[in-house]
């Protein structure tokens, strides 16, 4: 669970501009985020099958966000992917 402060912190890193909340790279960050909660705590129970699904979903929500942005502007995808740790294609 991201509680207000950890968001912050995601969003302080990969922001655009200051007042910067919803840009793609934002929004990926943030999934990202949630991503990697969600799969610590699939490590430790794994017949959760209801957040496995949650999990997937996610996955697939920040796909589609990369593939948006990495044809929007490749550039700002290979920076964001090195900030966060992605796998740049």
């Amino acid at each position: 669970m991201l509680t207000k402060r950890k968001k912050e912190n995601v969003m302080k890193e990969v922001r655009i501009h200051a007042d910067d909340s919803g840009s793609s790279e934002v929004q990926i960050a943030l999934l990202t985020r949630r991503i990697t909660d969600l799969a610590a705590h699939l490590k430790k129970h794994a017949k959760d099958k209801h957040s496995r699904r949650g999990l997937l979903q996610l996955v697939a929500d920040r796909q589609k966000l990369t593939r948006y942005l990495k044809k929007k502007s490749d550039k700002r995808y290979k920076s964001l992917a090195k900030k966060i740790g992605l796998k740049a294609k």
